[in-house]
This record gives structure tokens, sequence and C-alpha cells, in this order.
């Protein structure tokens, strides 16, 4: 079996590179240039996610609840409050830094393109997978600032004016406003789908800069170890595979699924969108210089989901049986 090496994945780390040498395009105009091209471009992504939407596709997605349910609750009750019994333990800074990145990643929403895809690939439900990844991402508009703001000290920042507001006006209405434009535009954003996905992520990318550009800048990173990256990797590891395997026992033997639906179940539920985390932290960590720390985890997992994804969907296309 062969693995392609993600090239977005390459120019993450790329990226993060390019924030640590020169991190001048951050500075400039104090953030406020760069500010402003991200906040447009974020629009715009959600703005061309609403335009693949379809008010049928939503009402016919809503059929299979007890999928939705299990995938929903995965991915905003499970992930967090298996990160919560850890939190009694931090002593100092940069535990915190630890747990709460890793608290951001548990409480984000699943990711949309990848989940689809791979269930595809794997003979799985594809339209529930197409209706949970779109419902996720509107979930956690909700659902994951509150669970940050019982642990994030905000500062200065409105939690309902800064933060909320600001999700809705980039998120939200860009999604609704493409939902209704759907029945004119929808055709046109299928044929242009390759060319808006690189968009998307060239808007990911540069949000990602600003993060690491501000983190490197403030020296954040100057108070973490050598180890700090290795035990990082630890847990993005163990995190995913802790999860799938609760998905992987519950949709077989409690809810007793269909293979296609476990299937469905396993991807969608498993996984952690880095587009709505790098918009949702764009919020979240307003100003703040750890938020390229926030973001490590969040980026190995992503890293790590695609490729051991990969590998069980192409073993479950080649068996047709199940494989954990």
């Amino acid at each position: 079996m062969k693995l392609k090496i993600d090239g977005f994945i390459l120019a993450l780390f790329c990226f993060i590179a390019v924030a640590y040498f020169f991190p001048q395009l951050y500075l400039w105009e104090e953030g406020e240039v760069l500010a402003w091209i991200t906040s447009v471009g974020v629009s715009l992504i959600f703005f061309f996610y609403g335009l693949k939407l379809s008010f049928p596709q939503l009402k016919a997605g809503l059929r299979n609840w007890r999928l939705h349910l299990l995938v929903q609750t995965v991915t905003f009750v499970l992930f967090p409050l298996l990160l919560l019994p850890f939190y009694p333990f931090i002593q100092t800074q940069l535990q915190g830094d630890f747990w709460l990145s890793f608290f951001f990643l548990a409480a984000l929403p699943s990711t949309v393109s990848s989940s689809v895809v791979m269930v595809s690939i794997a003979r799985g439900n594809v339209p529930a997978a197409i209706f949970n990844a779109s419902i996720s991402g509107l979930i956690g508009v909700v659902v994951t600032p509150l669970w940050m703001q019982f642990f994030l000290d905000f500062g200065d920042v409105d939690i309902l004016n800064d933060v909320y507001w600001g999700l809705i006006k980039e998120i939200i209405l860009p999604v609704i406003i493409g939902l209704l434009l759907q029945p004119y535009f929808g055709k046109w954003v299928w044929n242009h789908n390759r060319q808006l996905g690189l968009f998307d992520k060239s808007i990911i990318l540069l949000i990602v800069y600003s993060s690491f550009a501000e983190s490197f800048v403030s020296g954040i990173f100057a108070s973490t170890g050598s180890f700090y990256l290795l035990w990082i990797s630890v847990g993005v590891v163990f995190l995913f595979v802790w999860v799938y395997g609760l998905i992987y026992f519950l949709a077989k033997h409690v809810f007793k699924f269909s293979k296609e639906d476990q299937i469905t179940a396993l991807f969608c539920g498993s996984k952690k969108s880095l587009t709505h985390g790098s918009v949702f932290g764009k919020f979240l960590f307003a100003h703040s210089p750890s938020a390229g720390l926030y973001f490590l985890p969040l980026m190995l997992f992503h890293a790590f989901q695609i490729l051991v994804v990969t590998v069980i969907a192409q073993r479950y296309d080649k068996e047709g049986k199940d494989v954990i």
C-alpha cells in the first residue's frame, strides 16, 4: 500500500519556519493588514461552503438520528470529558498551556472534506458523513467557545461581542448566504472545488503563520523544553487511539450500527477540523502570545488523523470487513 505525503501538512510546517525567520509580515501595520486579509478569506471559505449545501440534503440527513447523536456527542462531549480529569494536576503555567492546547483540540468540531472523502473510500454512509460534518461546524460555533470560557482567561476580550459575534459574522452569516444562493451557484462551486480547496488552505496557512509569528516575537517558545513537542506527539496519538477505540465499541456493540454507519461514526467522530480550529483560535486567542502553543496539538492531530484514517479507509475498501 502506497501512501502519498500530504503537501498541505508540509506547507503547515514550512509556514511555521517562515514565521520564525520572517515575522515581518505579521508585524506590518501591527498585524492589521494580515488580520483583514484572513477575516475576508474566512468569510469567503464559509460562503463557498454554504454554496455546497442544500436544504434537501440537510433534511434527508436528519433521518439517521442515532448515528448523528453518537457522532456529535463524541465530538463535543466525550472528547472534552476525556481531558477534564487531568486538569486538577496542573501546577505550572507551561503545564496549563499544554493542557489547554489539548482541551481546545478536544472542543473543536469534526472536519468536513477529509471525513467525507475517507468515508467514501471506505464505502461508508456518505450522505450521513456529509450531514454530520456539515452540522458539526455550525454546532461548534456555539459549543467550542462555551467550553473554552471555563478555562481560558480572555482578558480584555468580550466573549459575547468579540468571540461569538465575530464567529457569527465570519462563519454563520456567510454559510446562510451561501445556502440561500446554492440553487444558483452550487454547480459552479462544485466545478471549481479544487481551486477553492487551495484557497481554503492558503487562508489557513496565513492564520497559522500569524499565530506562530506572534508567539515567536513574544518569546513564548523559549519557556518550552526540548521534550515539549515529544509529549505533545505522544498525547496526540494517545487521544486519537483512545477516542477511536471508544467509538468503535459504541458503534458496533452498543448501537449495533451497520458496517456503513460504523465507518461513518469512526471517521467523523474521531476527527477534528483544522479549518474551524484556525478560525476559532483567531478569536479565542486574540492577542495571546501563547497562540502558537495552542495550535501545535491541533496541527499534529490533523496530520496524524489523515495518515491513520487513510490507511484504515484503504483497508476497509480492500478487505471489505471491519478493521480497527
